[in-house]
């Protein structure tokens, strides 16, 4: 961890900050636990936000490459292998969800929790933790608006998410009504990224999220 830190501290890279309205995605997750038939299976927001990223890199598929050191190239990864953050008593890990492009919100969901208990149990496997393309760090699980992620090479993107929650915003009229906000900043290796590709891949992310009909549409 202490190496590949370092190596990452090297790396030229940028951060991009956005804030996303989450109403949407609270109704969601509320609904999803509603209808819940499965006893065994908590909904959270994660699960969702895991797989609108996947639907956004299908549109900008360079956000999910590594780069190649000793040949300076960029590899295109087909498999969104969605790599999570987890703080464990251990220290941290990152295992990684695979194929979240062919998998539901529901698969996602179940997967998440057995490399959770896997993680808390000091028990992942070395398939658990190992091919991610691309890392999502929920420090909004802890605590906190928004964090500055440092790359986890060789990937080329690394995204935190901070809390949700209600802050006032204002209508033309002036009058102020509550939204649920969420900030998220991307990390990206400026080698292979450049802030506009990052901007609009974040946009299309942004819109699947504050409206899930079309994340619906773009699901396979």
């Amino acid at each position: 961890m202490v190496k590949t830190m370092s190596m990452a501290a090297k790396v030229p890279h940028f951060h991009y900050v956005e804030e996303i309205n989450c109403d949407a995605l609270v109704e969601l997750k509320e609904s999803f636990q509603n209808n819940n038939t499965e006893p065994g299976v908590k909904h959270t927001f994660l699960p969702s936000l895991i797989k609108s990223l996947s639907v956004a890199i299908s549109k900008y598929p360079w956000i999910n490459s590594r780069f190649n050191e000793d040949s300076m190239e960029v590899i295109l990864k087909g498999s969104h292998n969605i790599g999570i953050a987890m703080a464990t008593p251990s220290g941290l890990v990152v295992p990684n969800i695979k194929n979240v492009q062919s998998l539901s919100i529901l698969e996602i969901t179940k997967e998440l929790s057995r490399l959770q208990q896997l993680a808390l149990a000091n028990k992942l496997n070395p398939e658990d933790i190992t091919g991610g393309t691309i890392t999502l760090s929920n420090i909004g699980a802890i605590g906190g608006k928004f964090g500055a992620p440092i790359l986890n090479l060789p990937e080329v993107a690394i995204i935190a998410i901070g809390r949700i929650q209600k802050v006032a915003h204002f209508a033309d009229d002036g009058n102020a009504y509550p939204v649920s906000v969420m900030t998220v900043n991307i990390g990206a290796d400026h080698r292979v990224l450049d802030g506009a590709t990052v901007a609009r891949f974040c946009n299309e992310w942004k819109q699947l999220i504050e409206k899930p009909e079309l994340l619906m549409l773009l699901m396979r």
